[in-house]
């Protein structure tokens, strides 16, 4: 059986980005799966290099927000289009957003061929844009998006969310409760054994104090202002905070935390996937920090934290809702409120000082041992194979409303 990924933002093994498609399909069961890509790799801006699986296909770049974003999403919804229509014809079609042109393409290609469509959520687009200020309910670019949300729900084979609070929003967008499946991120403890002892990578990424990390992307939606702030409420604390990656909003934030004179803070460039494990483990603290925006509250499923779990790594989370009811329930760190990183910071460092890190790392130990029972890579697999073979299947078969409701008692 062959699947067609599209994922604008997919990168190969061993690149700084996203492999969630990638470690979900690879090795999947029956299935042949081929992922078309950007060419350039968005955190980097580099082009992607070659791999099994992968095709490339060309974008309009950008560095901001604006217009060349918007040309950016859709250049690749078209050399997506094309791209797709050259493959073997795929038994299913798999669409992720964020951007709904994704899903369009996707769609396009899945009529096509005769494919069937899984249709993806990652963002519950467009309303994180209204969220985050950047469209009016009013205008008519709201509008039309929200019609191609509806035209996409209503046509896709299956659809897949990501949080358990995306499927209220994606029913009243008159998506059947039958078709949705809760697939997450997820994390693999195995995956994340360091290469070299504690000391020689804290040598090698410079970490001369406690010291809390934030590993992701640098864009509006991180809130990463917020993380600038708690630094400068703490800068009179043995700790260091360290943000690793790009985006673009980066550029911004190193040029504010210099004119505040931020010396416990820095800047590394990002680091590929396979690297993680050493980042991590040279920490004492991950860090996982979003905009203020209601909507992150219940419709997020965040993969560095469950990075941060899967390393043994104690976490600070400033997002209310489910990301902190996880982090509290595995006994993995703490939950703050939106702009209270500088408090939970200051909460952490003086439990070091009390007990010598022995709660941080009863925290790691706890996250790693939570993931390992509740979200595992091979358990997001599984969910995925039964999707995708409801989806091939030639005739309606039993509704997938059983797992929906299964999963949506499990854990996240």
């Amino acid at each position: 059986m062959r699947v067609l990924v599209l994922n604008h933002f997919a990168v190969p093994r061993g690149q700084p980005g996203g492999t969630r498609h990638v470690e979900l399909f690879g090795g999947l069961p029956g299935w042949s799966a081929t992922i078309i890509a950007s060419r350039l790799n968005l955190t980097t801006g580099r082009p992607q290099p070659r791999a099994d699986g992968f095709v490339p296909v060309r974008v309009i770049p950008y560095r901001r927000n604006g217009l060349s974003r918007i040309l950016n999403w859709a250049s690749y919804a078209v050399t997506a289009t094309f791209a797709g229509l050259r493959q073997p014809r795929p038994d299913v079609v798999y669409a992720s957003s964020p951007h709904l042109l994704a899903g369009l393409a996707g769609w396009v290609i899945a009529t096509l061929r005769r494919s069937r469509l899984v249709l993806e959520i990652r963002d519950l687009w467009p309303q994180v844009l209204v969220d985050m200020g950047q469209l009016r309910e009013t205008s008519r670019v709201y509008r039309l998006l929200v019609r191609l949300e509806r035209f996409l729900y209503a046509r896709a084979d299956q659809i897949v969310i990501m949080a358990t609070g995306s499927r209220p929003a994606v029913e009243a967008k008159g998506a059947a409760p039958e078709k949705i499946w809760y697939i997450p991120n997820a994390a693999d403890p195995e995956d994340f054994r360091p290469t070299a002892s504690r000391d020689e990578l804290r040598s090698r990424y410079g970490f001369t104090r406690p010291t809390a990390v934030y590993a992701g992307a640098h864009g509006p939606a991180n809130g990463l202002d917020l993380l600038l702030d708690a630094a400068e409420q703490v800068r009179d604390l043995d700790l260091d905070v360290v943000l690793v990656g790009d985006g673009v909003a980066k550029e911004a934030l190193v040029a504010e935390a210099r004119r505040r004179g931020l010396a416990n803070v820095r800047f590394l460039d990002p680091v590929p996937k396979t690297e993680i494990p050493d980042l991590l483990h040279a920490a004492d603290l991950g860090l996982h920090v979003l905009a203020d925006v209601p909507l992150f509250q219940h419709a997020v499923s965040p993969n560095k934290v469950f990075d941060y779990l899967a390393a043994g790594l104690p976490v600070l989370t400033n997002v209310p809702g489910v990301v902190a009811e996880c982090v509290l329930e595995a006994g993995a760190g703490y939950a703050v409120a939106p702009t209270g990183i500088g408090d939970g910071l200051r909460r952490a460092v003086e439990q070091r000082q009390r007990d010598g890190g022995a709660e941080l790392r009863r925290m790691g130990h706890s996250g790693r041992s939570w993931i390992a029972a509740n979200q595992t890579r091979a358990m997001m697999r599984q969910r995925l194979l039964d999707c995708l073979s409801g989806a091939a299947a030639p005739a309606p078969v039993p509704s997938p409303a059983g797992a929906g409701s299964r999963t949506d008692n499990q854990s996240i």
